[in-house]
Formats: C-alpha cells, sequence, structure tokens
C-alpha cells in the first residue's frame, strides 16, 4: 500500500452521488438472491454474481440494476440493505452520505411508500448510532419510468417528508428522457425545501445539462462530464459554483467514457469548474470511495493537501446542517494535522 493510499483510506470523507441498491455489496445481493431464488435471474454463486455485473453498455447496466431492484421485496429487505451500505461506508472513514433512493421502484413491487420510509429512516437512526455516520436522502426519479413516476416520487416526498430527505434527483438513461418534462415536479420539490440534484451529461452531450440547469433548477448535476465539450458551459459552471458529482470509474464501466486516461476530470478542474469525487454504484462498478480518491489523484496529479481539499469540497458541497459540516472539516483538519 502506497503512502498516498493509506492516506486516503484513514481520510475523513462525504460521498455525495452513490445509489442505495448500487450500494449492494456483492455478499448482501448474494443474501438477497439466495432469499428470492426461483424467482430472480440475480445469480447468489460470488463468481457467476461477479459475471452478471460486467456490463456492456448503459442500457445492460439499467437491466442489471433493475434485476438488483426486484430483490428489494420487503422492508426488511429495505433495512438490510441500507444498514449495510451505511456499514461499508463507515468502514472507509465516511462520515456523511447523501444516499440517492429510489422509492418508485420498491413501490411497483408493492412496497408501501410508508414501510419503505420507515425502513431507511430506522436504519439512518441505527447507523448513526453504531457508526457514527450521518445519513441523508436524494429521492430520485427513475427517468426511464416517465412522468408517472415523478408523480409518485414527488407525492412520497412531499406527503411524508422524511427527517433525512434533502434532495430530489433524476436518474437513469438519459438519451430518449429530456429533462424539460420533469420541470413541475422540480418546482414544487424545490418550493418545498428540497434541493435539486438532477444526473445530466453523462451519456448524452452539453445540452442535458443546460436543461438540468435551466428547467430543473440544478444546484448540483450528477456526472455533468460533458461539460468538458462546452467552454461555455464550464465557464458558467465556475462562475455560479455549480458542482458536477464526477465518478470516473462509473464513467468508464457505463462506456460513457473509453478509458480513465481519457476522461475529462482533468479539463474540467482545469476550467475552475467545482467538483467532488464519488463512488456512484461502487460493487457494481468493482469500486470503492477510497479507489475513486485514488483515480482522481492520479488523474490530476494530486498529492496529500490535495487529496485533502477534495476532501473538504465534498463537505461544503454537501446538503449537510452546519454543525455536520464544521464537525467533519475539523475532522479533516485534524487528520491533515
Amino acid at each position: 500500500m502506497s503512502d498516498l493510499t493509506a492516506f486516503i483510506a484513514g481520510l475523513p470523507k462525504a460521498e455525495l452521488h452513490v445509489h442505495h441498491v448500487g450500494s449492494a455489496s456483492m455478499q448482501t445481493v448474494a443474501t438477497l438472491a439466495q432469499r428470492h431464488a426461483g424467482t430472480t435471474a440475480v445469480p447468489s454463486d460470488p463468481e457467476a454474481l461477479a459475471d452478471f455485473f460486467t456490463f456492456t453498455d448503459f442500457a445492460h447496466f439499467i437491466e442489471v440494476y433493475l434485476a438488483t431492484v426486484d430483490l428489494l421485496r420487503t422492508p426488511e429487505d429495505l433495512w438490510t440493505l441500507t444498514y449495510d451500505v451505511a456499514r461499508d461506508l463507515a468502514a472507509q472513514n465516511v462520515r456523511y452520505v447523501e444516499l440517492t433512493c429510489t422509492p418508485y421502484t420498491s413501490m411497483a413491487v408493492g412496497i408501501a411508500a410508508e414501510e419503505y420510509v420507515e425502513a431507511i429512516e430506522d436504519a439512518r437512526r441505527r447507523a448513526r448510532v453504531d457508526h457514527g455516520l450521518e445519513m441523508r436522502w436524494i429521492f430520485d426519479v427513475p427517468g426511464e419510468s416517465g412522468v408517472p413516476s415523478a408523480d409518485v416520487t414527488l407525492d412520497v416526498a412531499l406527503r411524508l417528508q422524511p427527517d433525512g430527505l434533502v434532495g430530489f434527483g433524476l436518474g437513469g438513461p438519459e438519451i430518449g428522457v429530456p429533462r424539460p418534462q420533469f420541470a413541475p415536479h422540480f418546482d414544487a420539490a424545490r418550493a418545498a425545501g428540497l434541493h435539486s440534484v438532477p444526473h445530466a451529461g453523462e451519456s448524452t452531450g452539453p445540452e442535458t445539462i443546460w436543461d438540468a440547469l435551466n428547467h430543473l433548477g440544478a444546484e448540483r448535476i450528477g456526472h455533468g462530464i460533458a461539460a468538458a465539450q462546452d467552454p461555455e458551459l464550464m465557464a458558467h459552471l465556475a462562475a455560479e459554483g455549480i458542482v458536477l458529482e464526477i465518478c470516473p470509474t462509473s464513467n468508464v464501466c457505463t462506456r460513457s467514457v473509453a478509458s480513465l486516461d481519457e476522461h475529462p476530470l482533468p479539463q474540467l478542474v482545469a476550467a475552475g469548474v467545482p467538483v467532488t469525487v464519488n463512488s456512484d454504484d461502487p460493487p457494481m462498478f468493482a469500486t470503492t470511495l477510497d479507489a475513486e480518491y485514488q483515480v482522481a489523484a492520479d488523474l490530476l496529479d494530486l498529492d496529500e493537501a490535495g487529496v485533502a481539499d477534495l476532501a473538504r469540497a465534498a463537505v461544503k458541497a454537501s446538503f449537510a446542517p452546519d454543525a455536520v459540516k464544521s464537525r467533519v472539516l475539523a475532522e479533516i483538519d485534524g487528520y491533515v494535522g
């Protein structure tokens, strides 16, 4: 283990772009697949599971992701997943996470909205006690399910108002899913005090990011790597302080970027665009947040001080309460020494 790798492992961190289901460890997925054996396409054998998670393109990734979603059939399944995710993040010295959750897909398999919220909220409270991890939720519209899914997601968010809910997001495929159709939902969510954090510009061009900004009032952008193709957009993001949530390994795994060597992160940083480093769907992409920090350090030629600044940037870009931000920033400063 290099000195920098060891430094990253011990560094207090915040994670802002990571998906609930996509964070299911191989162990958790295997357990759930075994529990629902005979009624799922997901294998429970670890070796077969690794092959199952080898993606040919973004559409195939969505197909695999939804098969994993289907393993979450009861509130107990949801609780187990949520708590396991917290445990795995805490093991990487993550102090704060904004976990992107998609209530719609669980409700589609028969879990009531109230049961969904109760399960994740209970796991959140338990994780804080057991692991010292502060969890918050971004409720995500699955774009492939269209406007009806946005109606449901908004209803759950505004009617039940979970204590941990801080943001309203939009995920799934970008191609064929125009951002502007969700403008009324994002307007309502923002009016209720939620932050706008849609995905945009991962598998499509800069225009999707412009749409997220102009129609959805985006405060941060999930991925946003296509901004590197548009100097005007990069200048706008830099001037307005709009953060891109960068997930390098994910972009390669979904074939949105040909290789890590070609990732536009250095170009974005050189243009002054604020960025955070995140893991997206870590077990599915055979990565961790620690590994993504190492990737970013390599791409940007960072030393320990530069890596610590990345960690600070994530805390500052988060929607954490001020007291939590101050505490985690102080931990980072104390760790750096």
